[in-house]
């Protein structure tokens, strides 16, 4: 909502400062413990407020500087490339941070003394404070609001008051349906791939391992939901038809997973490479609907400005991730109904895009008023 309010620069400066001053909390060298635990809490809150409105920027951006025909990709290679630094972290912390746990592998295991565990885990903090610093250094130095000369029409509408804006989206079902279609397994996916080292250890697979699966399977997302919404730009339209391929498969390879860890009661074989499969194209499918998914939220509900309407559905993914965590902390000692939510969430968003209404309002006033 910020970026409707103060502007493109503004708001991602003052994002990213946040991002510079949370990094900063957490690698002020303290020895009191508790002082301490207050910083790093206080790093990661300031993290959490910038983190939804980075999030949410690639919709306006993508408005903003592109054509209606380089819109989509522009919207995925914007969302998608945040995913990245959350692969990354699934590789720094398992090949950086040695498993205390006994998961990780001899060499490894051999080193997980105390000491060398703290000294490693400042220096993974120590890196995140200098990449942060230095992606604010340069969007201090050059990041522009808008272009000299806007792109398209709808870049240069008016959009609705941000009072108006919460009572249309408040008021639309069909945007509601859709908001649903995209919190509910976004955030349980969310919250599952987070533990998923731990979901992982009772059927024998170490945390590196772990670590490959959740990397490879944001990387594969990223590509076809980049090569997905390079499709829906060539042809207009086709939003849903894309969700729906996308939810299916999702559906599909969660179910898979699911069965495969209750070797017991379906004996399908479990073992590394299926659960490498399934895990893998089970993020392909989700981690590429996101800026499918953005770029419908946008199209449903114009002229509501695109900061707020997906400021609003990312909310709500993060409070079903909450809620899902929530139960964790009570239902930690097994994980089979965690891993019944997947599918479970997955075949609930497929059914509603399924009964939902598609319109390309944005896109109709590009192409009218144009002509």
């Amino acid at each position: 909502c910020w970026f409707f309010v103060l502007g493109l620069r503004v708001t991602v400066l003052l994002t990213s400062s946040l991002m510079v001053l949370g990094a900063g909390l957490r690698c002020v060298p303290v020895s009191d413990l508790e002082i301490r635990k207050k910083l790093i809490h206080g790093g990661q809150l300031l993290n959490g407020l910038a983190g939804p409105t980075v999030m949410n920027a690639a919709p306006f951006l993508s408005t903003t500087w592109f054509s209606p025909d380089e819109r989509a990709t522009a919207t995925a290679i914007a969302s998608l490339l945040n995913y990245l630094g959350s692969a990354g972290a699934f590789l720094v912390g398992p090949l950086v941070v040695p498993s205390p746990n006994g998961t990780a592998h001899v060499l490894l295991a051999s080193q997980s003394n105390t000491e060398h565990i703290k000294d490693r885990i400042e220096a993974v903090l120590y890196a995140e404070f200098g990449m942060v610093s230095l992606i604010f250094s340069a969007a201090l130095a050059y990041f522009p609001s808008r272009p000299p000369f806007p792109p398209s029409v709808a870049a240069a509408s008016q959009r609705l008051s941000y009072r108006r804006s919460f009572c249309r989206l408040l008021s639309n079902f069909r945007f509601l349906m859709i908001a649903l279609a995209y919190a509910i397994p976004l955030g349980v996916f969310s919250g599952w791939s987070g533990v998923l080292d731990l979901i992982l250890t009772p059927v024998h697979v170490s945390q590196v391992d772990a670590g490959w699966i959740g990397f490879w399977s944001i990387v594969g997302g990223c590509v076809v939901g980049i090569a997905m919404a390079r499709f829906a730009d060539f042809i207009r339209g086709m939003l849903k038809f894309i969700l729906l391929l996308l939810l299916s498969g999702a559906t599909l390879a969660s179910t898979w997973f699911t069965l495969t860890c209750l070797t017991s009661v379906t004996h399908l074989p479990l073992t590394t490479a299926t659960l490498y499969t399934s895990c893998i194209l089970l993020g392909i499918f989700l981690n590429s609907s996101v800026p499918i998914f953005f770029e419908l939220f946008v199209e449903t509900v114009y002229p509501v400005p695109e900061g707020i309407s997906c400021g609003v559905v990312t909310f709500l993914s993060n409070v079903f991730m909450g809620v899902l965590l929530f139960f964790l902390t009570f239902y930690h000692t097994e994980f089979s109904w965690f891993n019944w939510c997947l599918p479970g969430s997955c075949l609930l968003s497929l059914l509603l895009i399924l009964c939902f209404r598609e319109s390309y309002d944005r896109l109709y006033l590009d192409v009218v008023v144009s002509v």
